[in-house]
């Protein structure tokens, strides 16, 4: 396996000091070594991986230094944009080395929402024009490897990308602990509170990572029936945009909308569009200022005052706990609420090690949602 002490030492050797992105579990070992060495500027965990593009493009253009993108393969979506009309060739010829986690990888065992993602990544690339390599886990192909990576950009002035498989790097234990907050209530204990609070005929969607997780295995807890749950196993950051869709067409039901502060920022501009939206559902986040699920890198929620954010949108009721006494107050007032509502509920990070995952497909959830819905 790779070492991400050398591969980075490599990489800066190479000039590149400057390194953004999007965390990925794939490689938490590589952002985990970046975040404990690089000076203060010189690495920013970004919203979203277009917006990592752009960063590091303006990066290259003050200094000729080929900047580090890393990214989930997930992410190459929120990433085209900027890649083909503002990095191509054809307009601004900007290089970029881009460091991709291949999740779904063809052959390695993998989650429903990977599977695609990682069969048609390499297509994708080649659509783009963007050349890359699989990255070797053995170190005698890291300098060639890297040679030619540099050698292609710095001959074209286009992105290259390298495609990290799992398991590639070797285990780095930061020397910093990760940034935690002080609150005391849990996500997990925050959902099982949501659940048995709402009604058994409200409809939930819940965003991808841990908190779907949760929501499964509470339900099942309880003995509680999955048909009333959307589980977004996949595209991060748009939960809010479907459920509003679901309030649209189906507005003689209620839809709670359990949100994560990394998919929140990860495309924030969804707010005042739900929010000036004629139907609506209440909006939940649950803000841990962390990547939770991916490692535990935080996001820059600790800078945000979420309520004075949400009101400047439009919701028109705005609460915020951090305990569990609180949340029991506010969330029989909140579920009532006549008007666009949010919850912001502030908890610590992290989950337990045994969190298990959704056992039933993603197909057979959409049928049985589709079916409750059309039922009322």
């Amino acid at each position: 396996m790779l070492s991400p002490v050398t591969f980075v030492d490599k990489l800066r050797s190479f000039g590149s000091d400057f390194f953004c992105g999007v965390p990925d579990s794939l490689l938490k070992s590589f952002c985990a070594y970046i975040s404990d060495t690089l000076p203060a500027g010189q690495h920013v965990i970004t919203a979203n991986e277009g917006n990592a593009v752009a960063l590091a493009s303006g990066y290259y253009l003050a200094t000729k230094k080929i900047p580090i993108v890393y990214m989930q393969n997930s992410g190459i979506g929120n990433a085209l944009n900027p890649l083909i009309s503002l990095n191509d060739e054809k307009v601004y010829s900007i290089p970029v080395l881009l460091i991709i986690g291949w999740r779904g990888m063809p052959g390695v065992k993998d989650e429903p929402q990977h599977i695609k993602q990682g069969a048609i990544v390499e297509n994708l690339l080649t659509a783009m024009e963007i050349k890359f390599l699989v990255l070797s886990k053995d170190i005698d192909d890291l300098d060639l490897t890297l040679m030619k990576a540099y050698e292609e950009m710095s001959l074209t002035q286009k992105p290259y990308a390298l495609l990290v498989p799992p398991d590639t790097f070797e285990s780095y234990k930061s020397v910093q602990k990760l940034l935690k907050n002080n609150y005391e209530l849990s996500r997990e204990l925050a959902i099982d509170e949501i659940l048995r609070s709402i009604s058994e005929n409200d409809f939930l969607v819940s965003t991808t990572g841990h908190i779907s997780r949760e929501v499964y295995e509470i339900r099942n807890k309880y003995n509680m029936s999955h048909s009333h749950d959307f589980l977004m196993v996949g595209s991060m950051g748009h939960a809010t945009s479907l459920a509003q869709g679901l309030s649209i067409g189906a507005s003689s039901s209620k839809f709670i909308c359990l949100d994560g502060d990394g998919a929140l920022l990860m495309h924030m501009g969804a707010l005042p569009v739900c929010a000036a939206s004629e139907t609506f559902f209440k909006h939940i986040l649950l803000n841990n200022e962390a990547h939770d699920s991916v490692g535990g890198q935080p996001t820059v929620m600790n800078h945000v005052d979420v309520v004075k954010l949400v009101n400047a949108c439009g919701y028109t009721h705005v609460y915020s706990v951090n305990n569990l006494n609180d949340l029991k107050s506010v969330l029989p007032v909140f579920l009532t609420a006549n008007g666009r509502a949010f919850l912001e509920i502030k908890v610590k990070s992290g989950a337990r090690p045994d969190l298990g995952r959704p056992q039933t497909t993603p197909l057979y959830s959409k049928k049985i949602f589709m079916e409750a819905v059309e039922n009322g």
